[in-house]
């Protein structure tokens, strides 16, 4: 089984919603967890409110510091950070590493329905690059 760590900054969004995805989709080949570098301390409403309608429950997922995974067990850390300004750990060089480069959806502006359009298209993006991951 393949050990995929989805990591990002606050592991609000982007990793979560990534863990959920590919649990759902690959459940019995791929083992997917996320952690963030500075965890935000819980998952985003609007992660939660997103994933819900493609059928995927992250609502019990909870926000988690990289310290807590012991990355070196991992086959591939995938980093998430979109902004120049957001920390991406340095890792082991035996891990294989992917940078998946994804504005946070977090920081989106504007309106709800702005806001939750944001995460819609992350969201796709995030399921159309893990639906094409096995072919790496």
């Amino acid at each position: 089984m393949l050990k995929i760590l989805f990591l990002c900054t606050g592991n609000s969004c982007r990793s979560q919603m990534a863990e959920g995805i590919a649990n759902n989709l690959y459940g019995d080949k791929i083992k997917a967890l996320s952690a963030g570098s500075n965890p935000a301390g819980f998952v985003h409403p609007m992660a939660i409110e997103v994933m819900k309608e493609i059928g995927i429950d992250i609502s019990s997922y909870k926000s988690k510091p990289v310290e807590d995974i012991d990355i070196n067990q991992m086959d591939y850390v995938i980093t998430l950070c979109g902004d120049e300004n957001e920390p991406c750990p340095i890792l082991p060089a035996s891990v294989k590493r992917l940078h998946w480069d994804l504005k946070d959806p977090a920081k989106a502006e504007g309106s709800y329905d702005e806001k939750l359009a944001f995460f819609k298209k992350i969201r796709n993006e995030i399921k159309h690059r893990i639906e094409n991951l096995l072919e790496v």
